[in-house]
């Protein structure tokens, strides 16, 4: 007796590690810049340069690279900024991991503090979250129908069964040149400069993957005049792409992410020679996961009047999916300046970022907690001080709606700005509003026993003989014909029409004739 087999084409979360590290170091000012008399803005991110797999273990190489906005001693060029960067290493242990698997590694700023130790050396200190996941590709084998022979009954059974379709990384790119407004003077030097997401989307359609969302860029730089005043400079950049996905149709089911792996913002000349162009090009790294959810019938039982079935079963577990939600958070609060911060002015730019503190399964939903933390860069009418910045963390906290979902149940969840007001109130207050993307896929685990194979033997006929050949029997509440034929050695066709039955299920009480069929 042979199985007919099929196989499921899956992903399976293998292991997942989390670490938090401190970094704190003294860093000296470049020779090349002025001395540090007072900070006014910092920022910074970590850039990940080796990930490599050992048995139990994944090694992390790389740095936390950081600009600083500063106000220095000389008078006619009052604001300069630096660069600089910390080096680490660090390793998570994940049981099972070998070195032919790959990881997706996360990191997370939970603290930076910026001091000035003297006007030619600062302290840095950082405190980092890293968390590492490793998926394991795998294909399941399931039995989906036998060859019969005759005498031989089966169970089969339709299940909702979700196979990984495609899974790759790939890369986004785009690029934009913003004209300086007639009104701005050429660039002589940037000082600072971010390029920050808004509202990015992924959509599945036939070939493709296309993404869209807006670049949020922000320019401060000294002008190419005579006072070289600092200058500014806003713009929001829509950008819509597609990323190729061969074979992928508009059911499948789409979870992508994305990180930013390189960013350049720099200033080049135009058509005559002037420094009136900023040149940007942002690379997004994408990690594509594509299933397709498919209805298949899989033998889940089976037997012979005519002979013994010996089966065999695997526990295992398949998914479908649960839900895709596509949740909103808002949040509002003010910031208020110190009490020996100089007032505001004017805003010139904020900056925002999402973290998630805390996630956990509740009934029909996931609570999630995070904070927005958000730096604003105002004018003051302070002329030795003509910046300022002002730092805060505002938390949130929101429930998404996920009905059906039970511990159980895995999730991943990708938190981003979709957008950031910030409106000054008076000289001391800002009021700040956010809308906060909190976008989950939510997998349903069915675990099953799996027929994994079967094996023939002679009846014991000499058993068989001495048993009754008709059965009185009455039917118990969850009783199914199945059942009863294959304890019996009969069919349920034998059944039905000796007792005139429609349906598979006995109701409680039901009294029906059993036939032995094998004599």
């Amino acid at each position: 007796m042979e199985l007919i087999k099929k196989y499921i084409h899956m992903n399976r979360e293998k292991g997942k590690a989390a670490s938090q590290i401190t970094l704190d170091d003294d860093f000296n000012v470049p020779d090349s810049k002025p001395d540090v008399i007072r900070l006014i803005q910092d920022k910074g991110e970590i850039k990940i340069e080796e990930i490599n797999l050992t048995p139990g273990h994944i090694w992390l190489k790389g740095a936390l690279k950081f600009q600083v906005l500063y106000r220095s001693d000389q008078e006619e060029r009052k604001i300069n900024s630096l660069t600089g960067e910390l080096p680490f290493q660090e390793s998570l242990a994940i049981d099972g991991v070998n070195e032919y698997d790959t990881a997706k590694v996360r990191w997370q700023i939970e603290d930076l503090t910026m001091g000035i130790i003297n006007s030619r050396k600062l302290s840095v200190k950082a405190l980092v979250q890293l968390s590492a996941v490793v998926d394991e590709i795998m294909d399941e084998e399931i039995v989906t129908d036998v060859q019969r022979e005759e005498g031989c009954e089966v169970l089969m059974k339709t299940r909702s069964m979700m196979q990984l379709f495609h899974a790759k990384k790939d890369t986004y790119r785009f690029k934009e040149e913003i004209m300086l407004p007639s009104n701005k003077p050429n660039i002589r030097e940037v000082l600072w400069k971010s390029v920050q997401l808004r509202g990015v989307e992924t959509k599945m359609v036939e070939n493709q993957i296309l993404i869209k969302g807006e670049a949020l860029v922000f320019v401060l730089y000294l002008g190419e005049e005579e006072e070289e005043r600092t200058q500014w400079l806003e713009s929001a950049l829509p950008f819509t792409g597609a990323v190729d996905c061969s074979g992928c149709t508009e059911d499948m089911i789409l979870d992508a992410s994305y990180d930013i792996a390189a960013v350049e913002l720099e200033p080049k000349p135009d058509y005559d020679g002037e420094e009136r162009i900023l040149h940007l090009e942002l690379v997004l790294e994408m990690d594509i996961h594509i299933y397709q959810e498919e209805q298949i019938q899989m033998l889940e039982d089976l037997y012979a009047v005519n002979c013994r079935l010996q089966t065999e079963y695997e526990s295992a577990v398949f998914e479908n999916l649960l839900i895709k939600n596509f949740s909103k958070c808002r949040v509002a609060d003010r910031m208020s300046i110190g009490e020996n911060q100089e007032g505001i002015l004017q805003l010139c730019a904020s900056e925002g970022a999402v973290s998630i503190d805390q996630t956990e399964i509740v009934e029909d939903g996931i609570q999630v907690e995070g904070t927005v933390s958000v730096q604003l860069l105002y004018i003051t009418s302070d002329d030795k001080n003509p910046l300022a910045s002002l730092k805060d963390v505002i938390p949130f906290h929101h429930i998404i709606e996920v009905p059906g979902i039970t511990g159980n149940s895995r999730f991943q969840l990708e938190a981003c700005l979709e957008q950031l007001t910030t409106v000054m109130m008076d000289s001391t207050q800002v009021e700040v509003k956010a809308v906060i993307d909190l976008n989950s896929i939510v997998f349903e685990k069915n675990p099953i026993a799996r027929l994994t194979d079967v094996s023939e033997e002679p009846l014991d006929m000499e058993a068989l003989q001495e048993s009754p050949g008709i059965i009185g029997y009455i039917g118990r509440a969850g009783d199914t014909l199945w059942n009863i034929a294959k304890e019996n050695y009969t069919t349920i066709g034998d059944i039905k029409e000796t007792n005139h039955l429609s349906d598979d299920v006995l109701k409680d009480g039901e009294k029906i004739l059993i036939i032995k069929t094998v004599g």
